[in-house]
């Protein structure tokens, strides 16, 4: 279960509930069909509200997610937890990627509902906060790309970080900006705070 910012801020139980059980029916059935190895899909939204810039996956249980998506991001933090109980227990090589912000085709534009890239593609004239926050993109294919890389080549339980590898993150203005002038947008752009 998934959704943007307004989403999780209605429903921070029902992810945090259904993102737990989906997590703990899909790696338990793995376990008992004796699954060798099984790859999670985690979220940058995992590590600590208050943290160090850069990020990296030692960092993920170094203190709470923000508020806003606690309970999704508890529930992911869980799957790390399982992995490596899996592992402990009965030597399951049970891992999970972090990817950074995915956005792609058939992506959730709705404003309500979407991830950030998405929804700022939307609201193009228009960005909620100081435009300060600093995220990292990844285009959806080149996840499934190392998705698969992973699958294959990736034998450790410790979760890994899946970037196109940026040197840094981007601001949300920077985003902005560059969606702007993607779209050759001449009206002014609007920050509400």
């Amino acid at each position: 279960m998934v959704g943007g910012l307004f989403r999780h801020l209605r429903q921070n139980l029902d992810f945090w509930r259904n993102n737990v059980c989906i997590n703990d029916n899909v790696l338990q059935t793995a376990h008992e069909f004796g699954v060798v190895k099984v790859v999670s899909c985690l979220s940058t939204c995992i590590f600590p509200d208050k943290t160090t810039y850069p990020i990296d996956e030692t960092m993920i249980h170094n203190g709470p997610p923000h508020e806003s998506n606690s309970g999704y991001a508890y529930a992911k933090r869980m799957v790390d937890v399982h992995n490596s109980a899996c592992w402990t227990q009965y030597g399951r090589r049970y891992t999970a990627v972090i990817p950074t912000n995915i956005f792609g085709p058939h992506d959730n534009f709705n404003i309500e509902d979407a991830h950030v890239l998405p929804a700022l593609v939307h609201k193009t004239y228009k960005v909620w906060g100081s435009g300060h926050a600093l995220r990292e993109f990844i285009y959806s294919l080149d996840l499934a790309r190392l998705y698969l890389w992973v699958l294959r080549e990736y034998d450790e339980v410790e979760p890994i970080i899946l970037s196109v590898g940026q040197e840094e993150e981007i601001t949300i203005k920077d985003v902005v900006d560059a969606i702007v002038e993607a779209f050759g947008f001449t009206g002014p752009v609007i920050v509400s705070f």
